[in-house]
């Protein structure tokens, strides 16, 4: 196996000063995720999603923004999935967005809710067709499964009940999240390690800006 230990990269793309930033960090964010959508990368609206069950059990995945406005930050999932369990039980998490190109990491913080039924519905049906199947197919998701090709059977099942360009019902088990963030944190790397990091925090109706050592 390749020797880990001796591969390294020294971030030298970009620094970031208090003088930089939006006091307001939702702001802030949107700016660097226009940055990222405009340079192109694959994916930039992506974000590692981290829950913890009732007994503190961590587990983290990857799932897509789908919304950052004023009351949080939105994405969407089948309730009864391992992320919709977590948070039934423990209703906080904690986001990562990753931007290697850019050098630069997000990270959010904050209490989770459900956003309302007609808001789930109306993404549900904004969502490709072969999208809306497969919400239906994959429940219930992370559970086991025999085969690929049982799903792929109940795939083929719900084409046959819903032809393309009949409505498809969304499930009663699938529907979005809106992370509403108490703590922001910007980081940007810098030569040697000595990488910049902004940390917002609520401080009454508006935001305490500190800079953290890397």
């Amino acid at each position: 196996m390749t020797d880990l230990t001796r591969l390294r990269l020294s971030y030298t793309r970009a620094e970031l000063r208090r003088a930089d930033l939006n006091p307001d960090p939702l702001l802030q964010f949107r700016a660097w995720l226009e940055e990222a959508i405009a340079a192109d990368l694959r994916e930039p609206y992506a974000l590692s999603l981290a829950t913890a069950d009732a007994a503190g059990r961590p587990s983290v995945r990857t799932v897509l923004l789908r919304g950052a406005e004023e009351d949080g930050l939105t994405f969407y999932t089948n309730y009864d999935s391992r992320k919709g369990q977590d948070l039934a039980a423990n209703a906080q998490a904690e986001v990562l967005f990753h931007w290697a190109e850019l050098e630069r990491q997000v990270r959010a913080y904050g209490r989770v809710e459900r956003v309302s039924e007609d808001e789930s519905t109306a993404y549900f049906h904004a969502r490709p067709y072969q999208s809306q199947l497969a919400a239906h197919a994959s429940d219930p998701q992370s559970a086991p499964i025999e085969n690929r090709g049982a799903l792929e059977a109940k795939f083929a099942d719900l084409q046959a009940r819903y032809p393309e360009g009949t409505p498809v019902p969304k499930p009663d088990f699938w529907g979005g999240y809106r992370v509403v963030v108490s703590e922001w944190e910007f980081w940007q790397g810098r030569r040697n390690r000595m990488h910049d990091r902004f940390r917002y925090a609520r401080a009454g109706d508006g935001w305490r800006v500190e800079r953290l050592m890397p």
